[in-house]
């Protein structure tokens, strides 16, 4: 059922209520893209562990945006959507900065110099700054439920980190880079969900991936002699990375948001270290420490708690 003028107009001021004012159909679908965007982005991690030992960091970077960016605008073309209007370009510049440009440089390089769980570790602090923007800048208010849930979450995420890492948490310049892409990831986030509200989901994955390409195309040199080099199999995940984590794992991505709060789909990232970790497991062999597994299971019941928050409630906390 269509909703009324007035509901719209206050649906598109708060995102909780608009939320609730979604068809249940709408809404388990979703999750259901929410879920397929936390597979795609775990098996990232075992594309660019392998992608990068021949390719460093801005070069994978550059590689990955412009292949999804090409990916992407043919879809765009083919459905002809129509462009988001002048006031939206500052969040939209805001957004291809930060979320796929930023974030994805500060993390290939932080990942060269922390080991990988001290990296998931660190960098999963993102959904907190997620549900802590979204309530300040967003007027998605602090539901109690989505701050418990993150938190037993980001216990998971750092007990997966500990369980996994070879050196420890080291406060060093790697460390640091993994909280400044968390903050990178929460602040495209931020700007990209008031964007969803008047434009296609697509449309503004492809520009904001197109505009990340454009921040690191100081990298193209560095990209054609590395690329000149590289193997087959380093090819090959480079394009697996930019067709489906990037291109269709930040599509369904902004599918989801479109639908949500940003606070509570923030939250279901933290299933993303423990389906690296079994990914890791089934794909490349590496058995996880029983610790590991607990801190899974930590992560699952984090996320429940938040999926589980009652709109009508948020709504409440959210004046």
């Amino acid at each position: 059922m269509p909703l009324s003028r007035t509901a719209a107009a206050i649906a598109q001021d708060n995102p909780v209520y608009a939320a609730l004012a979604l068809p249940p159909r709408e809404r388990r679908l979703a999750l259901a893209a929410a879920l397929v965007t936390v597979v795609f982005w775990a098996s990232a991690f075992v594309g660019i562990r392998a992608a990068g030992r021949e390719l460093s960091a801005g070069p994978l970077s550059l590689a990955r945006l412009l292949i999804g960016s090409l990916a992407l605008g043919i879809l765009v073309a083919a459905r002809r959507d129509r462009f988001p209007t002048r006031r939206d370009i500052p969040g939209l510049v805001a957004c291809g900065l930060l979320w796929f440009g930023a974030y994805n440089l500060l993390l290939n390089q932080a990942e060269r110099q922390v080991d990988a769980g001290t990296a998931a570790m660190l960098v999963n602090t993102g959904p907190v700054f997620i549900a802590i923007m979204g309530g300040l800048l967003l007027g998605e208010g602090f539901p109690r439920r989505l701050l418990l849930g993150c938190a037993i979450a980001l216990a998971g995420s750092a007990t997966i980190g500990l369980a996994t890492s070879t050196r420890g948490l080291q406060a060093s310049f790697g460390a640091l880079l993994c909280v400044a892409a968390a903050l990178a990831y929460a602040g495209g986030v931020t700007a990209e969900k008031p964007l969803l509200s008047r434009n296609s989901a697509l449309t503004i994955t492809w520009l904001a991936c197109t505009i990340g390409a454009i921040a690191c195309l100081p990298f193209s040199p560095q990209l054609v002699r590395e690329a000149g080099h590289a193997g087959l199999p380093t090819i090959a995940w480079t394009v697996y990375l930019g067709a489906v984590p990037t291109a269709m794992g930040f599509s369904f991505w902004a599918y989801a948001l479109a639908r949500t709060t940003s606070g509570r789909l923030g939250a279901t990232t933290y299933l993303v270290p423990p389906m690296a970790v079994l990914m890791g497991w089934l794909l490349l062999g590496d058995v996880p420490p029983a610790l590991a597994l607990g801190g899974g299971a930590l992560c699952l019941v984090g996320v429940a708690i938040t999926r589980g928050v009652r709109l009508h409630r948020s709504l409440v906390g959210a004046k």
